[in-house]
């Protein structure tokens, strides 16, 4: 049991003048009117009776993907559909063998089976959706040709991405009413390319947690164990997509929000280096904010989805012509590299947080199958990461929090738990000047630098690393990001990909040596010692693959051959 409290962490916020629980009680109404929605918006068609209270299944750890397979809950004909790559289903539906609206109740009736079990969106509008999928059928007959490259395709969206009517909150209560005139950028790109939109998904409060927690609907739990998270920010995406809900899911990241809901619900996610994609139009607190960029992405269950939607967006969708900070960059063709044809590096430690058991197997399984293929494997020692880590989460809250607090303030809402966290980072309510600021960007750009340099000198390609100390947490219960924020402040694109491996509680346990461990800081105390082997069970062991900035197709293309290396198909 750990000795340090989550509450002696919080030394950098008094966290006073964000709360007003009178304002608050005006907005209760409305969020119970929302979640009343959002019950109602489940289609009877879809609907299931769980086997037991909800409660229950999370205290059960119950694994919901095998729940939908032992119960079949879908038609052969649907999960075949479902269980289809996007690739193949977008040569089906433009060769006519597959009907998109065939194609979309079977991913509308999984997803929302999905929702029912792990609470994963914030609204879902299955009727519009069908409407889209009617019309791409006509446009087809009448033309003999689909609108674009994602015709028919269910494609899953955050909920802060602005969409068109409807409204965009990104789970700040006080924007409950706020309605989007237009879609986001990366919205109107996808539905000009063919998309089915039927889903919006959870995220926490701020979007800065790596759990889901907020005011409107509470937390989103993991598929493969219900007693955990799926991660966060993107926390909905990563259930609905491991689950099988669409075809693939945008997510955003700028400290892991991506890659740890793709980690920990067990999908493939890519954090894209900044400006390929673009983030123009949503609800969220990184407008101006130029020192750490926040990122868009795909999150999928093959890698080669993850390929198709970065090719197809890029180059067929070309977002610099819609948003001036996309660069004009288009994707490359890029085949996968043989095994022999490459040298990753493996990061077992990043000298601040010690790896819990499943993932310290995960990287050692990972490493020995690689090398057995061909690949060269050598061991990386971090370069400065305790810098890298200040560094950049004094950057995220360089404003001392005052547009948090702006936010706060329209609705009195109260603070959950892990926003308090987040709200403690780098110097919290004190923020930088712009002196300071220039100083961290500056040491930012060295550490770029001496990064590349490394890399380049001893002839490395990629860094395969953990996303997170640990397999999947528990809700509530995640503080230390420096795994996944180290890759931000470099701006390396980065693949999260399936070890097809997962925590086993008779083999995943401490060892002896553990009990003398002298942990180096309060944070990795309270991190490492809340892993009990009896509370994770068959999550996912889930790792970071990661390449030089601006070598994405890279980064893809190798994820590729590991995965094949691996052996994991998550399309079953």
């Amino acid at each position: 049991m750990s000795q340090v409290t989550y509450e002696s962490l919080l030394v950098n916020d008094p966290l006073t003048g964000y709360d007003d629980a009178k304002k608050y009680a005006e907005f209760v109404p409305k969020l119970e009117a929302y979640r009343e929605k959002l019950i109602n918006s489940i289609d009877p068609e879809y609907a299931i009776v769980l086997p037991k209270p909800i409660e229950e299944l999370y205290a059960d750890q119950f694994n919901a993907i095998k729940y939908l397979y032992d119960e079949k809950l879908l038609s052969e004909e649907e999960l075949a559909i479902t269980n289809s790559s996007g690739t193949d289903l977008a040569k089906k539906i433009a060769s006519g063998e597959l009907k998109s609206v065939t194609v979309y109740k079977a991913f509308a009736k999984r997803g929302t089976i999905c929702h029912q079990l792990t609470n994963c969106a914030l609204e879902i509008f299955t009727d519009e959706g069908l409407e889209r999928a009617e019309y791409l059928d006509k446009y087809y007959e009448q033309n003999g040709t689909t609108v674009g490259p994602f015709h028919g395709l269910p494609i899953s969206l955050k909920e802060h991405l602005f969409y068109k009517n409807k409204v965009c909150h990104g789970c700040f209560v006080g924007n409950i009413e706020d309605v989007s005139e237009v879609h986001g950028v990366t919205t109107q790109i996808l539905e000009n390319l063919g998309a089915v939109f039927y889903i919006r998904t959870n995220q926490p409060q701020t979007l800065m947690h790596l759990c889901s927690d907020n005011n409107y609907i509470g937390c989103t739990r993991n598929p493969y164990n219900l007693g955990l998270s799926p991660g966060g920010s993107s926390s909905g995406e990563g259930a609905l997509v491991s689950f099988g809900g669409s075809v693939a899911g945008v997510g955003t990241d700028i400290g892991g929000s991506i890659r740890a809901p793709a980690a920990f619900s067990g999908c493939f996610g890519l954090r894209p280096s900044t400006k390929r994609i673009s983030v123009r139009g949503g609800s969220a607190l990184d407008a101006g904010q130029e020192s750490v960029i926040g990122v868009a992405g795909p999150m999928t269950r093959s890698v080669d989805d993850i390929d198709m939607w970065m090719k197809h967006y890029i180059n067929d969708g070309k977002p610099w012509l819609l948003d001036e900070q996309v660069i004009n960059m288009p994707w490359k063709e890029v085949a996968p590299p043989k095994p022999s044809e490459f040298t990753v590096a493996i990061m077992y430690d990043n000298d601040l947080l010690k790896t819990t058991p499943p993932i310290a197997r995960g990287l050692k399984e990972t490493a020995a199958k690689l090398e057995n293929a061909g690949v060269k494997i050598v061991e990386f020692k971090p370069i400065k990461s305790k810098l890298a880590y200040d560094v950049v989460h004094q950057m995220y809250t360089a404003d001392g929090n005052i547009g948090t607090k702006a936010c706060f303030q329209k609705s009195g809402e109260p603070i959950v738990r892990l926003t308090k966290n987040y709200l403690n980072y780098g110097k919290g309510s004190k923020g930088l000047t712009v002196t300071e600021n220039r100083e961290l960007n500056d040491i930012r750009n060295e550490l770029r630098q001496e990064y590349t340099e490394f890399l380049v000198k001893n002839d490395i390609d990629f860094i395969i690393s953990p996303t997170y100390a640990n397999v999947a947490p528990k809700p509530k219960e995640i503080y230390n990001w420096s795994y996944t924020s180290l890759f931000n402040i470099l701006d390396f694109p980065t693949l999260v990909f399936q070890t097809g491996l997962f925590q086993d509680p008779k083999v995943d346990k401490w060892d002896d040596s553990f009990k003398d461990y002298k942990f180096r800081s309060p944070s990795e105390e309270l991190e490492l010692t809340s892993y009990d082997p009896k509370e994770f069970v068959g999550a996912p062991i889930g790792l970071q693959l990661s390449g030089k900035r601006y070598t994405d197709e890279d980064v893809v293309a190798a994820g590729k051959t590991i995965v094949d290396i691996l052996g994991v198909n998550l399309l079953k």
